[in-house]
């Protein structure tokens, strides 16, 4: 091509394509590949051992790299799976790459969001120089309030004799020790509930805090909803959605006249794999807004309850069980919840605690509430409400009455 300089204008964009070598096809998908080949995108997974559940984080990674075809996307687990964040990081490396975004593929910022991962980061950051900017969790939006709303009007749409204003939503949170976090998941009940148009709406967990799917299930059957559709505010499957089931099955045999009906979880709803999209775009163009919300976190705020987790040391709690890889081989590929029976988990805190860390990977198969209480003989402070009446002191395991 031959340039004539008294008719051609050199734009700011041409200046880029000369400086990085690319022919005279001005073309912005090849200056992406040139420009983006020392940057990478991680999603940073806790992990399971179960097969399922690891197949649908790939899935979803797969669905993340197509949005971004001249980038570089990886996955890595916090725990129980390969590859491990630090495994991932080190592919990276190997790759040359120079920056790498990480965004945690977690719904709400709790302790492994606010804690383990971003010191996981830091400390491979120090180590190897590469420069590693932390996105954030993916949060309440409209976005994801949009994808928890077309998994309940999925069952509308399966069962076509339900009426929303005579059906009552359960929305069953993972559950954490945090009270921010907690306290997402019970907006997330309200906006389904209005956004919708349902007769009620209760909000109760799998684990870790109260009230615990059993009891909070005891209690909602009494305000005489025939029709009760629970919905795990889960991203994948595991044991902990298979648990869900099984507890509102107990109540079930009890409450013959009402139909319990089971939404499915997140997963990779196309509104989910949008809020992945946003929490990257928000580090590439800069926008200002990466930050979390610290209003009302236990470790920014004098929260009431929690005063004496103000300022607590950020560390991970999982370099003891990153990376071990062990899938369960009682169920393939969803969780039947077999290991709770093998295992024989405690469900009282102290009792967990009590064990120290001589037999904790015995019991980790049970990843949510067993799950922090395997890990407080490392944490500062044990959660106030471990104890609680409707809490993980009621868990039944499958083989008691």
């Amino acid at each position: 091509m031959e340039l004539q300089a008294s008719y051609y204008y050199f734009s700011l964009q041409d200046i880029v394509l000369y400086y990085y070598g690319i022919s005279n096809n001005l073309n912005l998908d090849n200056l992406d590949l040139k420009l983006n080949n020392q940057v990478a995108i991680l999603i940073c997974g806790h992990g399971s051992r179960n097969k399922l559940a690891i197949t649908e984080f790939q899935e979803l990674t797969n669905f993340i790299q197509k949005r971004y075809p001249n980038f570089l996307v990886e996955h890595g687990f916090l725990e129980f799976a390969k590859p491990s964040i630090v495994d991932a990081l080190d592919k990276l490396k190997d790759l040359s790459i120079k920056k790498v975004i990480a965004i945690p593929a977690m719904l709400f910022a709790a302790g492994h969001v606010k804690n383990d991962i971003p010191s996981l980061l830091m400390n491979y950051s120090s180590k190897t120089g590469i420069e590693i900017i932390y996105g954030r969790e993916l949060g309440i939006n409209n976005l994801m309030i949009s994808a928890a709303c077309e998994r309940v009007k999925d069952v509308f749409r399966q069962n076509n004799n339900l009426k929303p204003v005579e059906s009552l939503l359960v929305v069953v949170g993972r559950g954490s020790s945090d009270p921010d976090a907690n306290s997402n998941v019970s907006k997330i009940t309200r906006m389904i509930v209005e956004g919708i148009g349902l007769g009620w709406g209760e909000t109760v967990f799998s684990g870790v805090t109260f009230p615990l799917v059993e009891p909070g299930l005891k209690n909602v059957v009494r305000l005489g909803y025939k029709n009760i559709i629970i919905f795990p505010y889960f991203l994948f499957s595991g044991v902990l959605v298979t648990r869900i089931k099984r507890q509102s099955d107990l109540v079930a045999i009890n409450n013959p006249n009402i139909s319990f009906i089971h939404a499915k979880y997140l997963s990779s709803q196309s509104y989910v794999v949008d809020t992945f999209v946003e929490r990257i775009e928000e580090i590439l163009n800069n926008e200002g807004n990466n930050f979390m919300n610290c209003s009302t976190c236990k470790y920014r705020s004098n929260l009431f309850g929690f005063e004496k987790e103000v300022g607590m040391v950020q560390e991970s709690h999982h370099d003891h069980v990153e990376g071990l890889g062990i899938s369960c081989e009682l169920c393939d590929p969803e969780c039947n919840g077999a290991c709770e029976i093998q295992n024989q988990i405690p469900t009282n805190n102290q009792e967990k605690s009590d064990k120290g860390g001589g037999d904790c990977l015995e019991h980790e198969h049970v990843e949510a509430h067993q799950h922090e209480h395997n890990h407080h003989h490392h944490h500062h402070s044990i959660y106030p409400n471990s104890k609680h009446p409707l809490g993980p002191v009621t868990l039944r395991l499958p083989n008691k009455d």
